[in-house]
């Protein structure tokens, strides 16, 4: 009967609240968290260029850290490029990090896209373990790993595993 009671009292305070205008403290949205670390990444992409996350200045940019043969990167990986492909044109770029431990896994990967992936949809990857690399993202133990870092290339969300639903409005609004 309490927790009966209760709702209904909440759902009274809900009405009044919104009937002045007014937002429940229960239902506030919680303040934003500021921005993350800054990144940074050097190295060369899957065609031996050089590139760098400065290349990328202003721009929203997405880093995704993932292996060849993971299925679950896998699946991510044609969602991000699905979404790569219609907002490239809103100053956001994908870039890939494969974590391969071998680079004949890695260029085998490659190969792959070339026949699999229309042009349009391929984006920037650099392979990890390649001399030269650098990267400030520390360890990545969970693949998938995505990186949201916003024109400043400041971190604004990290996520070990696939993209939830609320991570690709939160996406899609940085690009505004």
């Amino acid at each position: 009967m309490t927790s009966k009671r209760g709702f209904l009292q909440a759902c009274a305070a809900c009405a009044l609240g919104a009937a002045s205008g007014a937002v429940p403290q229960a239902l506030a949205q919680p303040a934003a968290a500021p921005p993350g670390p800054k990144h940074t990444l050097t190295g060369t992409d899957s065609e031996g260029k050089p590139i760098a996350l400065t290349d990328f200045a202003g721009k929203v940019c997405l880093v995704s850290f993932f292996t060849a043969g993971c299925a679950l990167c896998t699946h991510e990986l044609r969602l991000l490029r699905e979404f790569y492909t219609n907002n490239r044109h809103r100053d956001f770029v994908l870039l890939g990090v494969n974590l391969d431990e071998k680079r004949a896994d890695f260029a085998q990967y490659i190969e792959l896209l070339k026949v699999s992936v229309p042009p349009e949809q391929r984006f920037p990857i650099a392979w990890r373990g390649a001399g030269g690399h650098q990267d400030s993202f520390g360890a990545i133990t969970r693949r998938p790993t995505h990186y949201v870092l916003n024109r400043q290339h400041q971190q604004v969300l990290r996520r070990e595993g696939n993209f939830l639903p609320t991570d690709w409005d939160d996406l899609w609004t940085s690009l505004a």
